[in-house]
């Protein structure tokens, strides 16, 4: 009994890591953002009218709905996804996209590094409203 109450009170501290994880983002550059996102823009453009690409167009991301640009044949799974993009979502998708959402057609092996990623989130949230 002792045992699987250690057990148990281990997991919850697990549970609350990952809740935390969005919350421990390193506070985004959108200026570095900007530049770090150059290599994004082989797949996607930016500007506010700004044609879709083999990825959509990503005006506007933040706080829009997955899957929901009209003019863009998304994969089911982010069609499915019934979720908003936010920090935290956004950071697990260019973390590794086949992780968090598998099925979808992103062939993009992810950004590892935590300041990278914060700087293109902030960029996106930020920089272009």
């Amino acid at each position: 009994m002792r045992h699987q109450i250690v057990l148990l009170q281990i997991s919850m501290l697990l549970c609350l890591g990952v809740a935390e994880a969005a919350e421990n983002l390193p506070a985004g550059d959108p200026v570095l953002g900007q530049r770090q996102f150059a290599q994004c823009t082989a797949c996607h453009s930016i500007t506010a009218d700004g044609a879709n690409k083999v990825g959509p167009n990503l005006h506007g991301i933040y706080g829009r709905k997955a899957g929901s640009k009209a003019d863009f044949a998304y994969s089911d799974a982010l069609k499915n996804a019934g979720f908003d993009w936010d920090s935290e979502r956004l950071d697990q998708y260019i973390r590794k996209p086949s992780a968090f959402l598998p099925g979808n057609k992103m062939a993009f092996i992810g950004i590892a590094k935590d300041e990278v990623r914060a700087n293109i989130i902030a960029y996106l949230k930020e920089g272009l409203k």
